[in-house]
């Protein structure tokens, strides 16, 4: 097991996560790795983003139009070759180590923070 650094409640509230649903997806062959591209809804107050996730093993595109996902709303734009993904989906590896996505039991408003 990784030893990582404890941290305070506060670095931890410094995350935003929030819930969105996934409104657009295609594939994204231009990444390195196998991957999908996704628009985002989070709700009036934060609205649309792009992101793009290697989670090609356990989804498809059209399997993920109206899925809500979790994802870090408050790092910094980041070039994911030509797209800029606006937002970290989160997700976990499997015994594989495909990603599975991190997403609600039930449905929750977009734009809803992790508490």
């Amino acid at each position: 097991m990784d030893k990582t650094p404890t941290i305070d409640f506060n670095d931890f509230m410094a995350v935003d996560i929030r819930i969105g649903t996934i409104i657009e997806a295609a594939p994204f062959p231009e990444a390195r790795k196998p991957a999908i591209k996704m628009q985002i809804d989070f709700g009036a107050d934060i609205g649309v983003k792009k992101s793009s996730a290697q989670i090609t093993v356990h989804y498809s595109p059209d399997t993920l139009i109206g899925q809500q996902v979790m994802a870090v709303v408050n790092f910094p734009p980041r070039q994911i070759g030509p797209i800029m993904s606006e937002v970290l989906t989160l997700g976990f590896a499997d015994a594989t180590g495909a990603i599975v996505l991190g997403q609600p039991e039930q449905l929750v408003p977009n734009g809803s923070r992790l508490i």
